[in-house]
């Protein structure tokens, strides 16, 4: 364990953090999941800008890396008009 003052503060500082980032990825996460598991175009459709928002916002956090979220968004994207195609 540190001894210095401001390292103790960093490591108080870093578990937060970690807590915080944590909990914004798995509720994300979840999101994601239950915007795939969505059957109905319109549903999917009003979903999709409040998930991707969420990615987004990972991203510029640093959570994620922006390739990272420029894919889950591509994917989800396609998935959803692909219910368009099937309906």
């Amino acid at each position: 364990m540190a001894n210095h003052k401001a390292t103790k503060k960093d490591v108080r500082q870093a578990t937060k953090r970690r807590d915080r980032n944590r909990y914004y990825g798995k509720t994300t996460r979840n999101a994601i999941r239950e915007l795939r598991d969505v059957k109905a175009k319109k549903e999917a459709g009003e979903k999709l800008p409040e998930v991707s928002s969420m990615i987004d916002k990972l991203a510029k956090k640093g959570i994620i890396h922006k390739n990272k979220a420029a894919n889950l968004k591509r994917k989800l994207a396609r998935k959803v008009n692909g219910l368009a195609a099937a309906k």
